[in-house]
């Protein structure tokens, strides 16, 4: 009888350990303990998808839920700076320590180690996978109820990295009112389906601008298509957020936790 090479592509046989499912979980870190882990995604980019994650956090706080953002947009980073966030994280014995803003959201992301914010990140996808690892199994996230996991757009290497390595409990998935919205959802649908990752609702950014002088709501980027796409794919609207100017310079501010929008309060309470 020859000798196994765990070289599976050129085996004949049809190994036991073969025919059950490999579980690629990392263990979380060892001081930490998250009861939920929410993926914010989106099927392509610019459609505010970090800014979705930073309100969410910032409400979820204000409910009094204990809060984490793990950045995994590691080549384009924006949850620091939406917080006003300019220090470098910091480390001891256990491990990487996340930054905590003022009301106390934790969080981590590449651009609290970079020596310049500005430096680009130029890494091929298994450093960048190994880096959102690193994220879960070596920062000292203590006790959340919930950590926000700020994904980049598309169903690349991060996309897996999270789904396989992360115990992801499900994802909100983000879009804006244009024709090819119902292509953008289904992208991120199906990439949840492949990977059994529950879909917990659909936002929509810039949704509408509300007339500061008429208080009339103007379909800036076309009439709202998002209900009849949720309502096909039998899946909730958790938010129609405006297009508001001052919530944009508030962001650029450092001052997203300010901004009192209570569109996604209901989604929040279902995290209590």
């Amino acid at each position: 009888m020859s000798e196994c090479t765990h070289d599976c592509s050129s085996c004949g046989k049809s190994c036991a350990d073969r025919t059950q499912p490999q579980s690629f979980l990392q263990p979380m870190n060892k001081l930490s303990n998250i009861k939920h882990v929410i993926g914010v995604v989106s099927g392509k980019g610019g459609v505010g998808k970090s800014l979705v994650t930073c309100l969410l956090a910032a409400r979820a706080r204000k409910a009094g839920l204990k809060v984490g953002i793990l950045d995994a947009d590691v080549t384009g980073p924006s949850v620091p700076k939406s917080f006003g966030i300019t220090s470098r994280a910091l480390q001891d014995e256990n491990g990487l320590l996340p930054t905590v803003t003022e009301t106390g959201i934790k969080m981590m992301s590449i651009n609290l180690l970079l020596d310049d914010v500005n430096s680009p990140v130029v890494w091929r996808g298994p450093v960048i996978s190994g880096v959102i690892q690193q994220f879960w199994t070596d920062v000292t996230w203590g006790e959340l109820d919930v950590l926000f996991v700020d994904m980049p757009p598309g169903t690349g290497d991060v996309a897996l990295t999270v789904f396989q390595s992360l115990p992801v409990d499900g994802i909100v998935i983000v879009t804006t009112p244009q024709d090819l919205v119902k292509m953008i959802v289904n992208k991120a649908l199906n990439m949840a389906k492949l990977m059994d990752v529950p879909v917990l609702g659909l936002v929509e950014n810039m949704s509408y601008y509300l007339c500061p002088s008429c208080g009339e709501k103007h379909f800036i980027f076309g009439e709202s298509q998002i209900d009849d796409t949720a309502a096909e794919l039998n899946l909730p609207v958790l938010a129609k957020l405006p297009l508001n100017p001052e919530n944009a310079r508030m962001v650029d501010a450092g001052r997203v936790e300010d901004i009192d929008d209570t569109a996604l309060d209901a989604f929040i309470d279902t995290l209590k």
